[in-house]
């Protein structure tokens, strides 16, 4: 079959996706990634074939044309945005508090999607694909595949704040009186619809499924038929550093907090001066990833630690006794992969959920942004190290992580809910 997997170009989203691209490959699928134009080398270096469509553009320039201003992007910090946060408290979600962020949400969907909606569609009519594949954030997807016929699947990459926090809209909104029945959402994919021979469908918003990476201790339950598929770290170009061949002679402690503090945000939420201080008279090995940029603002580097702008990660987890992340999706879900206690950092999006459901599995601990200095990350890391119960719990996550079907081992249902799915079927 023809598969098609579509993002708007955001790195970290793509690496999330490009697993499931190599697994169709190889499985004999005709398999096309399409995205911007400028995203085309970030593709085809993971040895996918591009398809650029539309035209590019970049996250900052999104944000100027909504008037998001960096106050506004700055606190984003403190974890879900809304509307997404209706989730965190549902029962008492109320119209007037869901429906406005609702719709500023959807124009965000707008800008972000619009520089590649036709190009897509219009590669969609030629090349005809049997499944299309997108992420939460990238609505020209589904409306593709409805104006070719496809089916679609929804390829999470996270914790699905998405799906409920749709279905709190729907619920609030059949509430409400049939003149103030408003749904921005529908409307936007619907106007498309109408523009390419097709009506609006609620699938449209969360996919005729789901192919969901996270296990189930750590995902949001919904009523959204799902298929699980284990997680594969790819972090792009990767070389293996002599240093990391061996096992190190000391505990080695991991310190990485991703690249959406530093590439979208002001910088990290800790002072990682302050960190690597309090750690430097420990009996350990600290290897930390910090951004060039970042780099330069230290004083000082102890004698016990390693500073490196990258590594990769699925390379360095294996040697690691424990680590201190920000608890985005691929980085917690990476070390969880080789069992290795956490404490994590959480400051944006659905990293505060994801830390929360990987502490109350026994796997690490969790320190929110107020609380996390140099004193209370040096106390946890000797909790981590000290205490074999964090072992035991990261030792059983692994375990629900390997219990999942691998992408190769997905492929098969996939071949089988396309064939249920596709317009032809």
């Amino acid at each position: 079959m023809r598969v098609l997997l579509t993002a708007n170009p955001g790195t970290s989203i793509f690496m999330s996706m490009a697993p499931l691209g190599w697994a169709l490959r190889t499985a004999g699928h005709e398999v096309r990634f399409a995205s911007q134009p400028f995203f085309a080398d970030t593709i085809t270096q993971a040895g996918l074939t591009a398809v650029p469509v539309g035209r590019s553009s970049d996250f900052s320039r999104i944000l100027t044309s909504m008037g998001i201003t960096e106050e506004a992007v700055e606190e984003a910090r403190s974890g879900l945005s809304e509307p997404y946060d209706v989730v965190e408290d549902p029962e008492n979600a109320t119209w007037e508090g869901v429906f406005p962020p609702y719709e500023t949400e959807v124009e965000r969907y707008k800008y972000e999607t619009f520089p590649i909606i036709g190009g897509l569609v219009q590669f969609a009519l030629a090349w005809k694909p049997d499944l299309v594949v997108w992420e939460p954030f990238t609505y020209a997807g589904p409306i593709a595949a409805k104006a070719c016929g496809a089916a679609h699947a929804r390829l999470l990459w996270g914790v699905d704040v998405y799906g409920p926090t749709r279905e709190i809209f729907l619920r609030l909104k059949d509430g409400q009186p049939a003149a103030a029945r408003e749904d921005p959402l529908a409307d936007w994919l619907g106007g498309y619809g109408r523009k390419h021979g097709f009506e609006f469908t609620e699938d449209m918003t969360t996919g005729n499924f789901t192919i969901d990476q996270l296990p189930a201790s750590l995902q949001a339950e919904t009523g959204l038929p799902s298929v699980p598929m284990r997680f594969v770290p790819y972090g792009g170009a990767a070389t293996v550093p002599k240093w990391l061949w061996a096992q190190p002679e000391r505990p080695r402690i991991a310190l990485t907090l991703g690249t959406t503090a530093t590439e979208h945000f002001a910088g990290y939420t800790v002072d990682i001066q302050d960190v690597l201080d309090a750690l430097a008279d420990l009996d350990v090995e600290v290897v930390a990833t910090v951004a060039e940029h970042e780099q330069g603002k230290l004083a000082r580097v102890p004698d016990n630690a390693r500073l490196l702008s990258y590594v990769p990660l699925h390379a360095l987890a294996p040697t690691c006794a424990a680590v201190i992340n920000h608890a985005g999706g691929g980085t917690l879900t990476t070390f969880a992969l080789h069992a290795v206690p956490q404490l994590t950092l959480p400051h944006h999006f659905d990293e505060p959920i994801l830390a929360r459901k990987l502490a109350e599995q026994g796997a690490g601990l969790v320190l929110g942004t107020a609380e996390a200095n140099g004193r209370t990350i040096r106390e946890a890391v000797q909790r981590l190290l000290g205490e074999p119960g964090f072992r035991e719990g990261a030792d059983r996550l692994r375990a629900e992580l390997l219990a999942m079907p691998s992408p190769n081992e997905v492929v098969p249902r996939l071949e089988e809910l396309t064939a249920e799915f596709r317009a032809d079927g």
